[in-house]
């Protein structure tokens, strides 16, 4: 028995947002910016927009634990600097080094909650496509300039669930660079409502800063009881992965008290159903192992002492398959 997700310019908002219809899952045909390398690029006018659907107030007024916007074990540099439209504690994400790097990249879920916007701002504004996440007690997150929406207002939502993909979707003319632009706002009182950031308990290190992803790590999948740690056992922890289509998950992990690596696929389809896996880690110098047959759940765990050398690794599930470059070197 043996199931990943492998995601800086400006943004803008509004000043007022008509009510529209919910939205579909994907993003409706929209015009395409030309992209540029300038953070400093007019992203328009902020604001507040209205939302598509209501949701049932909550008392509690303690914050979500939010985790970064990302899938597990990617890295992200946030600037809230770098754009003229910001009035608070708003950031804009990037990964790439060059303009284009980051379009398609997938976003998820900070944390769990109900969608209260999936729309395209039109000329409205500068959010592009938005969605806005509900987490109850007046907290609420946004995520604007996405290619596409994969979820509709009204949707329920899990902390990690995927919900689009980095874009620079914007109002026509308005020339971005791909990234996401994120917000966490508690209340309604436009732009005093802007809160500070955090990602797993710690505050985002304002103005700028390269942060690590936590969301998920390890979480496995919605009918798979096994996650990469559970698998990999006590002391791995989940550096990275890399998603294997709709199909599962190839997770890296490393336990630092004996520098050994470890690495796990798991399935998310066909659970409970034997079915073609594969886990492999290759430690520079020394010959890759493999775990390969018809699992039910996962495939691994692949273990190698990898402290202080670099690897590659990787796994397959279904049609999907992943193979890192060398990397990770010195962990």
């Amino acid at each position: 028995m043996r199931t990943r997700g492998v995601l800086t310019a400006g943004l803008a908002l509004l000043f007022s947002l008509t009510t529209g219809p919910i939205a579909t899952a994907w993003a409706a045909p929209t015009p395409t910016p030309t992209p540029t390398s300038s953070s400093k690029e007019d992203e328009g006018e902020m604001g507040n927009p209205d939302n598509q659907v209501d949701v049932p107030p909550v008392s509690t007024l303690a914050a979500p634990s939010f985790q970064l916007p990302f899938p597990c074990g990617q890295t992200w540099t946030g600037n809230s600097s770098g754009s003229s439209a910001h009035k608070s504690y708003e950031i804009d994400f990037n990964r790439g080094s060059t303009a284009d790097a980051d379009r398609g990249d997938t976003v998820v879920a900070a944390a769990a909650g109900t969608v209260v916007i999936s729309a395209h701002q039109g000329s409205t504004n500068g959010y592009g496509n938005l969605v806005k996440i509900d987490h109850g007690g007046g907290w609420t997150t946004y995520y604007a300039h996405l290619t596409v929406r994969s979820v509709s207002a009204g949707a329920q939502v899990t902390q990690g669930q995927k919900i689009g993909t980095v874009g620079n979707t914007s109002k026509p003319g308005n020339n971005i660079s791909p990234h996401l632009h994120y917000e966490v706002r508690q209340g309604t009182s436009y732009p005093s409502n802007i809160r500070k950031a955090t990602f797993n308990g710690a505050t985002f290190g304002y103005p700028n800063a390269s942060v690590t992803s936590k969301n998920k790590c390890g979480g496995g999948s919605p009918g798979n009881p096994h996650t990469a740690e559970s698998v990999c056992g006590a002391g791995y922890k989940v550096i990275d992965s890399a998603a294997l289509g709709s199909s599962g998950t190839v997770y890296l992990t490393f336990n630092s008290a004996n520098g050994n690596n470890c690495v796990a696929t798991i399935k998310k389809a066909s659970l409970g159903k034997a079915t073609a896996t594969t886990a492999y880690l290759e430690v520079a110098g020394k010959a890759r192992a493999t775990d390969t047959g018809n699992f039910e759940y996962y495939a691994g765990p692949v273990r190698g002492a990898a402290a202080g050398k670099c690897v590659k690794w990787g796994g397959k599930a279904g049609s999907s398959t992943y193979n890192s470059p060398s990397e990770h070197c010195g962990s």
